[in-house]
């Protein structure tokens, strides 16, 4: 995605990173030893690598060595400065690997990057605290790392304990704090000590769900007030909160970069193999029979456009067009839902008093069916669509799991979870009608005579 509005704060261009799996590491007993094998290190990376190129190339169906592995393979994108931007793929997509080698833990095999700015990163719980020192400690040396000055550092150390929470224990060591208290603090650190790019992993999810807010409340204002925000995470309503932007990373690849809607549908429809439209261009592979078929299943928003993702405030619209090849008993459109747990969470059934028992002639139909807002809870929905006939019932045809779209929950406050932060469970999260009587001491004192 072009940034041309923006200022380039991280470019990156065809990245690349190899790994040997199963290289041994040479461990030496002795300083006269390691100082030998540091000398003979150019000419060993030199053998090794020759080695391994001459292995790859003796394969005469051009597959790689069975010990190399790469992490990423020719990653290239660009984020413009005070952009905040999601990375999201599954487990061994690449993601870490790539915030490693941007933070310059690890380097690159192949290609360039350029960084406009520091850089702070949140990879694991503590990055970059040294065990030994004390909270306080640890908040100069991360400062002296991205290259403040003490007074600079004073200058914010309040904020940074005032919003870490970990004041009585800021003179204990690091190493006794739990992953809770240390997390806290690190990213109290990464936030405040105004980093030009902050580069945050999936430690978030170690704190509680009230830090949580106001972390995510704190990279908003990172963003808003022009830095740049690179967040990963696997939680796909906090990125699709937070990111107006996504990238999606599949096999160490970029296979995805836009809107985060879109970013977060792919990688739904990878991770569970559905997205918010289904459509089949051949009757005779569509699902049915020769009285009915099913051409096409899709989720709608309020626009009328296909919606991989829902605010759970809103509207959707479910719609069902299927053709009718042979009119004959009454047809019954129907839609059954069910959450990423498995949960079957309710039917509906095509009530349009325009064709409630009335034989539908032949010709091509699309039925919609709308959810109010406020009634699902956030998180991902499968949709099974069906047509059955009645008197007697004979089913034409279901297809279970046709479409999914993703409910993404909001916390303006305006929705069914009103003040809370934390996690609401449940099947359904409506949003109920509240009425509360107040009754003062004296008045009741009074009344009760």
């Amino acid at each position: 995605m072009s940034t041309a509005k923006n200022k380039v704060a991280l470019r990156v261009e065809n990245v690349s990173k190899r790994y040997r799996i199963g290289a041994p590491q040479e461990q030496h007993d002795t300083v006269a030893n390691a100082v030998a094998a540091m000398l003979k290190t150019p000419l060993r990376n030199y053998r090794r690598y020759k080695n391994l190129y001459d292995f790859r190339d003796k394969r005469q169906d051009g597959s790689e060595a069975e010990d190399v592995i790469w992490a990423l393979r020719d990653v290239s994108f660009e984020v413009g400065q005070g952009e905040v931007v999601g990375l999201v793929g599954l487990n061994g997509a690449g993601k870490s690997t790539l915030l490693k080698v941007l933070s310059r833990i690890t380097p690159p095999t192949g290609g360039r990057i350029e960084i406009s700015g520091r850089v702070s990163s949140l990879l694991e719980v503590g990055t970059g605290f040294h065990p030994e020192l004390t909270g306080r400690e640890n908040v100069y040396l991360n400062g002296t790392i991205l290259g403040m000055r003490k007074r600079e550092v004073d200058s914010k150390f309040d904020e940074i304990v005032d919003f870490s929470g970990v004041e009585k224990f800021l003179d204990t060591p690091v190493k006794r704090y739990s992953s809770g208290m240390r997390v806290r603090l690190a990213f109290a650190v990464a936030a405040h000590l105004e980093p030009e790019i902050l580069i945050v992993d999936e430690v978030l999810a170690v704190g509680d769900a009230a830090f949580q807010k106001k972390c995510l409340n704190k990279m908003e204002d990172v963003g808003k007030g022009g830095r740049t925000v690179l967040f990963v995470s696997h939680n796909m309503n906090t990125v699709s909160r937070l990111c107006p932007r996504a990238l999606l990373l599949q096999n160490g690849r970029i296979t995805h970069d836009g809107p985060t809607q879109d970013v977060v549908a792919d990688y739904l429809s990878e991770q569970n193999g559905a997205s918010a439209v289904r459509e089949w261009s051949s009757s005779e592979r569509a699902p049915g029979n020769a009285k009915a078929r099913l051409r096409q299943v899709r989720v709608a928003d309020e626009s009328g456009n296909a919606a991989n993702a829902v605010d759970i405030r809103r509207p959707v619209a479910l719609e069902m067009e299927f053709e009718v090849q042979e009119p004959s008993r009454l047809m019954l459109p129907h839609f059954q839902f069910y959450n990423e747990e498995g949960v079957y969470l309710f039917k509906t059934v095509d009530v349009d008093p325009e064709w409630r028992r009335r034989v539908r002639p032949e010709g091509r139909y699309t039925s919609r069916a709308w959810i109010p807002g406020n009634l699902l809870a956030e998180g991902r929905i499968f949709v099974a669509a069906g047509v059955c006939l009645l008197e007697p019932v004979e089913p034409l045809f279901f297809k279970r799991d046709v479409v999914a779209f993703n409910v993404v929950d909001s916390l303006d406050g305006d929705s069914a979870r009103g003040d809370w932060s934390g996690r609401m469970d449940g099947a359904l999260r409506p949003l109920l009608q509240w009425e509360t009587e107040f009754e003062p001491p004296l008045e009741r004192a009074v009344r009760a005579g």
